[in-house]
């Protein structure tokens, strides 16, 4: 995850060769590196268990609802290390200003936090499945773009486009908590289908 990250970073600084690109198209810049960055990664949460055959057990002897939490609070971790280091390098690399860094933050917060709950729900639902990877990434999109859309919005105005992104912070809190309550309802109706 980390090295895609590096990796597209240094290829769109390159491509770039010290021009900038305006508000907006850096912070769909941005959150499309998050995005398939946490593709490379987030689909994994279920399939390390499944590959080493203890996925079994843990439907046995965990509780539901306690698995869930666990590989949520796993995946927002992970996440938010992903973008711990990639929005740092974005803005030395691109020479990006931020005017709002309070804003920036909750973004980034709510946007990794949007994408831990769908992740781990459309995880759990795919883990048996025999093309896992190309189902988790056409599943998770059209789950995820309803947090996409604001965290670039809100992005964007923190560093520095017109019009105000404060309003979708309430939006993407809803929606995260949407996601996160969707997936804990439906969550045993996955856990124990077998």
């Amino acid at each position: 995850m980390l090295m895609f990250a590096l990796t597209t970073l240094a290829c769109a600084s390159m491509a770039l060769q010290g021009g900038s690109l305006e508000p907006r198209m850096q912070a769909a810049l941005l959150w499309i590196i998050l995005f398939f960055a946490s593709m490379a990664g987030a689909d994994r949460v279920f399939a390390d268990e499944s590959t080493a055959g203890t996925l079994l057990t843990l439907r046995v002897y965990g509780a539901s609802q306690a698995v869930l939490l666990g590989k949520l609070c796993y995946t927002f971790f992970l996440l938010l290390v992903l973008a711990a280091f990639t929005v740092p390098l974005f803005l030395v690399f691109l020479d990006v200003t931020v005017k709002e860094p309070l804003v920036l933050l909750g973004a980034v917060l709510l946007g990794t936090g949007g994408i831990a709950a769908a992740g781990t729900l459309i995880a759990a639902l795919t883990t048996d499945a025999s093309t896992h990877s190309g189902l988790f990434s056409v599943l998770m999109l059209p789950v995820i773009l309803p947090v996409f859309l604001p965290a670039i919005s809100l992005t964007a105005s923190s560093f520095g486009a017109d019009g105000a992104g404060s309003p979708y912070l309430g939006a993407m809190a809803l929606y995260d908590a949407i996601l996160a309550v969707g997936a804990s309802v439906l969550f045993d109706s996955l856990w124990y289908e077998d």
